[in-house]
């Protein structure tokens, strides 16, 4: 009886949740045409003939362009005066106010959104009509109300193409529960109210089901969903009598199977119980030895679910011996495995820590930087003292060089400048570079370079990747003080997957090794770690092998270290292949030429730091520029905003405030195409990649600033 029931609701239920289901549907479908006549109205409302004020061609558009013969197309002032009716010829009197209420809608918002009218008779007409208005928006304020007069028919249209049941009834009202849609005797309802207990309910309510009573006095079951573009209900009303017939049904139906299929249970269960309990005792057995671990040996029982188990059992017993053994094993190299993660994650939450560090340092250091550079070759060029000043000054400018270099090195731990990289071949760097490297080292040390010629061009700071060989070959000739070999191979690997975890890829790989004395497993834990070094106080500063390795992860490689105690190291970088030529603006090197570059116009000069503003903005006015300066992007942009004359941006990208320099460059480019843009960078988290955008590392020099706005002008 319980399942009757259950079945008896559930079936219940189901019908239910298909009613509701039925009214959503139409109610989207009535909001689907309501939509469609939105989107004629625009087009019509967007006619060439509206904008110019040309109501007569724009009559005779509207007219046209109508999607029936009996849809009207009224034009409103924004004060509701009718300026055109397409129902009646142009020039005909018209009525002096809207008929439709629509004016009780308009006070939400004004009237700039598309609106649904409620259902109302129509003067003209001589109907039931409602209307769909779109607003005419010219520079912000509305000029025009477009309106399409609608037959209540063309609902009702929509209506009879559903083919409800005859005892459904179909109906949909507007926002004052106004019928103007029926399946039933349209004719003798359309235009009459519903009752005001469900006029409440469909007000507050968007959706869902109710009991009441038909306009023609029939008990039903009501189910309504409100239509969202008109706030229309849409509403199907079915006799609550023929609901329950249906759960009945399906009732009836299931109680009569149920009770066949216990008759025919009782006689099975019977005739298979007793030939069963033999066999799960069997299986009993089985099972028990099992849970004890001890080999399953099982033979057929002659029942074919019975002896599936059996058997699987004995497979399961069988496996589960041998994944016992399995697992012993790969629980000791999961161990293992772990202790090697967690020492590379510390490794590598270290580099990090340090990277951002060092990178803010870094920054801070070019800013100082830059502020000496510039003064001193502002005072170059304007001194008139003797001899001995330009040679102070000179000496200076060798100091902030030797700077440079430090802060590149510190750079090294932090993330990879745009203004820095360059696409090159190894081949032609390493042996530019050789020259160096034989000086460093003493003659007992042989050096043996081998280049592939084929070599893939990669893309890297060729500063960085200098000093890192240099720091490795040095490290090379310490750990053999009574002399050796080193040898370096550079060579394509194709698809490799090195033990650092970089993925599969085209690499070039740097080898460089030593015939040393190597290291032992403790000293190598740290040798990675900034800082740390085996030799004595003054000889060495422990940043040589870091920051090779931070020039291999800044380049989107790896660095691989290998090395045993009396076989010598190893060091293998990978350097991804590059895919293309980095398109960020590198900086000259040629310099000394700076006083004879000029430039004009205006430059809006963006720097937070104060030092560098005032060095730099009266070497940029000397050159020829006017000079206006911004302490943050946020104020740069508001300077642009304002409308004055700009016709270069030169702005750092590290700043206080909302927006950093790539965001600024970014609003410069798209909304002020016409404005030069350069970005100088110091350290920096982000990225610059935008074409037309050139990019100058910190500290640079006049000369390249006036360079790249010679070459942007």
């Amino acid at each position: 009886m319980l399942a009757i029931w259950y079945v008896y609701e559930e079936e219940k239920n189901a019908q239910e949740t298909g009613l509701k289901e039925a009214a959503r549907t139409f109610s989207l479908l009535v909001d689907n045409e309501l939509q469609s006549r939105q989107r004629i109205l625009r087009t019509i409302a967007n006619s060439p003939s509206l904008a110019n004020g040309d109501l007569e061609q724009f009559y005779e558009f509207a007219k046209r362009n109508a999607p029936t013969p009996d849809t009207t197309i009224i034009l409103f002032d924004p004060d509701g005066r009718q300026l055109l009716n397409t129902r009646v010829p142009l020039g005909t009197a018209l009525p002096t106010q809207r008929a439709s209420g629509i004016n009780e809608l308009m006070q939400r918002d004004g009237g700039m959104t598309p609106l649904v009218s409620d259902v109302f008779f129509a003067p003209l007409g001589k109907r039931y009509d409602f209307v769909v208005q779109v607003p005419y928006v010219e520079r912000g304020d509305i000029r025009y109300f477009v309106v399409m007069g609608v037959n209540a028919a063309a609902i009702q249209a929509l209506l009879a193409q559903q083919k409800l049941p005859e005892q459904w009834l179909g109906a949909i009202v507007d926002r004052k529960g106004v019928l103007l849609a029926r399946s039933r005797n349209p004719a003798e309802f359309i235009g009459r109210s519903s009752d005001e207990r469900l006029q409440r309910l469909f007000s507050s309510t968007s959706q869902g089901v109710t009991r009441s009573v038909t306009l023609d006095g029939v008990e039903v079951k009501t189910f309504f969903h409100r239509v969202a573009s008109s706030d229309w209900t849409v509403i199907l009303s079915i006799p609550e009598n023929e609901i329950r017939s249906s759960a009945v049904r399906g009732a009836i139906i299931f109680a009569s199977a149920a009770l066949l299929l216990l008759v025919v249970a009782l006689l099975l269960a019977r005739r298979i119980g007793s030939g069963v309990i033999h066999r799960m005792e069997r299986l009993e057995d089985a099972a028990q030895a099992l849970g004890r671990g001890d080999p399953v040996h099982y033979s057929s029982q002659g029942l074919l679910e019975v002896d599936a188990v059996g058997m699987r059992m004995a497979e399961v017993s069988n496996r589960l011996l041998l994944g016992q053994r399995e697992m012993e094993l790969r629980v000791a190299q999961a161990v293992a495995d772990t202790e090697r993660a967690q020492r590379a994650l510390l490794q590598s939450q270290k580099m990090e820590a340090l990277g951002r560090l060092t990178g803010g340092i870094a920054h801070e250091f070019n800013n100082l930087l830059q502020t000496l550079s510039t003064s001193l070759q502002l005072a170059k060029r304007s001194s008139n003292d003797t001899a001995r000043v330009h040679s102070l000054l000179d000496t200076c400018t060798k100091a902030i060089k030797r700077a440079k270099t430090l802060t590149g090195q510190l750079s090294s731990f932090g993330r990879t400048q745009d203004a820095r990289l360059e696409t090159v071949s190894l081949h032609k760097q390493i042996h530019e570079f050789r020259q160096l490297v034989d000086n460093v080292l003493p003659a007992s040390i042989a050096l043996d370079i081998a280049v592939d010629e084929d070599l893939w061009p990669v893309t890297i700071d060729p500063t960085q990747f200098e000093l890192a060989f240099l720091n490795l070959a040095i490290n090379a000739k310490d750990a053999m003080p009574a002399g050796g070999a080193i040898r370096v191979q550079v060579r394509n690997e194709e698809a490799v997957v090195p033990t650092a975890g970089l993925p599969p890829g085209d690499y070039v790989c740097v080898s460089v090794a030593d015939s040393g004395i190597g290291m032992t497993e403790e000293v190598m834990a740290k040798a990675l770690d900034p800082f740390f070094t085996t030799k004595k106080v003054g000889q060495g500063t422990g940043l040589g092998l870091p920051q090779a390795f931070g020039f291999a992860k800044q380049s989107g490689g790896a660095l691989v270290l290998h090395s045993r105690v009396g076989e010598g190291t190893r060091v293998d970088i990978f350097l991804p292949r590059a895919q293309g030529v980095d398109g960020a603006v590198h900086s000259s090197n040629a310099r000394g030429a700076d006083a004879a570059l000029k430039a004009r116009g205006t430059l809006l000069f963006v720097e937070d730091d104060p030092l560098v503003r005032e060095s730099v903005a009266p070497a940029l006015e000397a050159a020829g520029l006017t000079v206006v300066m911004a302490e943050s992007a946020d104020a740069a942009l508001a300077h642009l905003e304002t409308g004055k004359a700009v016709d270069y941006v030169f702005s750092d990208v590290v700043m206080p405030g909302a927006l950093n320099g790539i965001d600024l460059a970014r609003a410069v480019v798209s909304r002020f195409p016409h404005v030069k843009m350069v970005l100088a960078t110091g350290y920096s988290e982000h990225s610059v990649a935008m074409p037309g955008v050139q990019v100058l590392a910190k500290p640079y020099d006049l000369a390249d600033v006036l360079r790249l706005l010679a070459r942007q002008g």
